[in-house]
């Protein structure tokens, strides 16, 4: 796959103030170039359709950061979205750099308008927009998340994600369709069996898994207390899936666990799945593709481990909403007083399992890649902040405090039927995700 690219493409007419438009234009490139090193800049203004087009004729762009210097009618974009209409696209306007009463010097702003209308005649989607000079903190933020998204869409090109395991009954939420995910996000979706990778960890014997369990020694507390049976056969099951992964690509994965991890191996899945997320491969339970996919996006943004679970409690006085699952959080997530501890799973009493109560974040973001009632893709989006709340229940669980309505937002998503499995991210990745689904046409729901 090529390397990920950022092109710029700044275009005027010289009967403006070149001056001006010069100094914009070098401080366009230098901020440019410190957000993205690989960004392909022209040598000169591109102050005519003839050096647009030579220009054009250079670049392979992910992204293309399109600026009007000066004000340029419609020729000039509309040779860009000939070339690259489904190229993620953000137009930025110029703040004009001195209001006294003499010549426009730029003119960017009306060269924005002529631009962006006739952009709207090619994309049938949304495409992004900026106003201002490249000192502006507004300014570097809309480009550095712009960036982060189209870099975001670049990299699910090549994610290869696992479903181990059929969804089970009553889960239908999470099952993905291989066509479906590749058209949509570019994801290739691969299947197995879980019995295939029980039978993979029954055939290891102690002493090849013992480097496994070392590691998983060093990461959860009370490993000791839990029948060595057990944990013998975690580090076995560990050793499959690390296996599996690293053999195949895989990038996420979306396991089955329950029954099968009790009934027909006698060990639940959930700790190998917490050490997969602390190694930076989101680790779904239940076979909830979307939820590993949006565990995916999540870490690719902030480069932590999501959390992944079920909004299980609301409390209105405090504004909170109370996430849980059975035991599957990356051990990195763990309240720095306890630690990533073992335990059993709350419902079949077998272990190990993780239990603790996750550290506190000042940022946090509630995600998730769900589907409407007429199967159409799109994100719900929430903002907060983790508190510093102990274990609420058995299993793995955090406290988001919301910055919108806790109560509307339980409300919100019951009524619109939204799924009861999410990301929650530690920290702020609204506005990259919710570009990403500009560019991939998703419909966006934010709290």
């Amino acid at each position: 796959m090529k390397r990920f690219q950022v092109a710029y493409v700044p275009v005027g007419v010289p009967t403006f103030h070149l001056e001006s438009a010069g100094k914009e234009f070098a401080d366009s490139i230098k901020l440019l170039h410190s957000i993205e090193e690989n960004t392909r800049v022209p040598e000169e203004m591109l102050l005519s359709i003839e050096k647009l087009d030579s220009f054009l004729d250079t670049i392979e762009p992910d992204l293309i950061v399109f600026q009007n210097l000066t004000f340029a009618n419609a020729a000039y974009v509309s040779e860009v979205m000939h070339r690259f209409s489904s190229v993620p696209f953000l137009l930025w306007t110029l703040r004009e750099p001195v209001i006294d009463g003499g010549r426009l010097r730029l003119n960017s702003l009306t060269g924005a308008y002529s631009a962006a209308n006739t952009v709207k005649q090619f994309k049938s989607g949304p495409f992004e927009y900026i106003y201002g000079s490249p000192s502006e903190e507004q300014v570097i933020k809309k480009i550095k998340d712009t960036v982060c998204a189209a870099r975001l869409k670049y990299d699910l090109k090549s994610l290869k994600l696992a479903s181990i395991g059929h969804t089970p009954t009553g889960f239908g939420f999470g099952r993905a369709l291989d066509v479906e995910m590749l058209e949509k996000f570019g994801v290739r979706l691969t299947s197995i069996e879980a019995r295939e990778l029980i039978d993979k960890a029954k055939s290891y014997g102690d002493d090849e898994c013992e480097e496994y369990l070392k590691t998983a020694k060093g990461k959860i507390n009370g490993l000791d207390a839990i029948p060595e049976k057990n944990v013998r056969d975690f580090a076995r099951l560990y050793k499959a899936y690390d296996e599996y992964v690293k053999s195949e690509g895989i990038g996420a994965i979306a396991s089955r666990c329950w029954p099968d991890f009790f009934t027909a191996y006698g060990t639940p899945v959930c700790s190998v799945l917490a050490m997969l997320n602390d190694n930076n491969i989101p680790a779904s339970c239940e076979t909830d593709a979307y939820g590993a996919l949006s565990m995916y996006l999540g870490m690719k943004i902030t480069g932590e481990p999501a959390f992944f679970g079920d909004p299980v409690s609301l409390d209105e006085s405090n504004n909170t909403i109370s996430f849980w699952h059975c035991g599957t959080a990356a051990c990195s997530l763990a309240r720095h007083d306890t630690g990533a501890c073992a335990g059993v799973h709350c419902n079949r009493h077998i272990g190990p399992t993780l239990e603790f109560g996750c550290r506190p974040s000042p940022h946090a973001t509630i995600f998730r890649i769900g589907k409407n009632s007429s199967g159409d893709f799109r994100f719900f989006i929430a903002s907060g902040e983790i508190l510093d709340k102990p274990q609420q229940f058995l299993g793995t669980s955090l406290v988001v405090k919301t910055d919108g309505c806790a109560q509307e937002i339980v409300n919100k998503t019951v009524l619109d039927g939204w799924e009861p499995h999410y990301a929650v991210i530690y920290g702020e990745a609204g506005d990259q995700l919710e570009i990403l689904a500009h560019m991939l046409n998703i419909e966006v729901v934010r709290f």
